[in-house]
């Protein structure tokens, strides 16, 4: 199979490639897909040496499949060209998500209701694809009307020029930001833009893409989003109120069942997940399993998965699994 990786220089498309290998992907040939500036650079892909190419070349290569992580104009610039010339496209920018015309996906919650008129298919926000994981089973054992979730995201999340940052700050050097203010010895409560209603675009997407994936807009969510100076992962602290009644076992035993997530919670051993422990693995860990005593019916939770892979690479090349099981690639 051809495989295009558009973005293929950058941190998600780089991780994008090490899981492509590590989850076996039937790649016979790999476009490795950047902008005019990288083009001839070469990217190393099991042991061979791809040249990268432009987006237009890259069409021109006719690939069965391309995996974009470019940002979002770049994605409405090219997803359609590359759609228009029969190439499925999984976009990971946030161009396409709330595009009613065009399916949002987790596999392991609505891989379902992708179909062979699927040419642009969204991969959720980082933050929204680890909660919507564990939220799924849940919903439908016990139906949720209400979610609190407040996250503490990885600067990797911002990208290289973040990381560097933190180094920076970390090493008493002044270089380049890509924050307003400290991210060392810091918490940044805003990530993305502020929207009018006070909430930033982080927050509403989280918000809406929950709505859109779980197919259910009745339950109602809000979140605050902040970023804080790890590598690892995203943390999420998540309060969940339903509308029938839970048992606490039967949650772990839900939870433990649902692909892709690992329950870790163990107080008495004082075992629970962390970004540290989630760095470079697929899975979302789920652990911090308690019931909320100020309210009925309420739980708490805390979700940790690594942004890079479960939260970008992992949940595309997840998506394109699922197309070729249901012969849709």
């Amino acid at each position: 199979m051809k495989v295009a990786v558009v973005g293929a220089t950058g941190l998600v498309g780089s991780e994008m490639l090490t899981v492509l290998a590590a989850r076996n992907f039937p790649v016979t040939e790999l476009i490795p897909v950047a902008s005019e500036r990288s083009k001839g650079k070469e990217i190393q892909f099991k042991g061979k040496q791809y040249k990268v190419v432009t987006p237009d070349e890259a069409i021109a290569l006719k690939p069965d499949v391309a995996l974009f992580s470019a940002g979002g104009g770049t994605s409405l610039t090219y997803a359609p060209r590359f759609a228009e010339a029969g190439i499925t496209v999984i976009d990971n920018s946030s161009a396409w998500r709330m595009d009613p015309t065009k399916k949002l996906v987790v596999p392991e919650v609505n891989g379902a209701v992708l179909t062979a008129e699927d040419k642009i298919i969204a991969n959720p926000n980082c933050s929204t694809i680890q909660m919507v994981v564990v939220l799924n089973p849940l919903h439908e054992r016990y139906g949720i009307k209400r979610v609190v979730v407040s996250t503490y995201q990885s600067v990797t999340g911002t990208g290289v020029k973040a990381v560097q940052q933190l180094n920076d700050e970390r090493a008493g050097i002044t270089g380049e930001k890509a924050y307003p203010y400290q991210i060392d010895l810091n918490v940044i409560p805003q990530i993305d833009v502020f929207q009018d209603n006070g909430y930033t675009k982080e927050e509403m997407k989280m918000i809406k893409e929950t709505n859109k994936i779980i197919g259910d807009d009745t339950i109602r969510i809000t979140a605050t989003t902040v970023r804080i100076p790890v590598m690892g992962g995203h943390s999420e602290s998540i309060n969940i109120e339903f509308a029938n009644e839970f048992d606490l076992d039967e949650v772990r035993a839900l939870l433990a069942k649902q692909p892709g997530v690992v329950v870790v919670d163990n107080p008495a051993n004082q075992e629970y997940p962390m970004p540290k422990d989630a760095h470079g693995k697929d899975e979302v860990f789920v652990g911090r399993i308690r019931r909320d005593e100020s309210q009925p019916k309420t739980l708490n939770l805390w979700v940790v998965a690594d942004n890079l892979r479960k939260g970008a690479a992992t949940n595309t090349v997840q998506i394109a699994e699922k197309l070729l099981e249901k012969g849709l690639l």
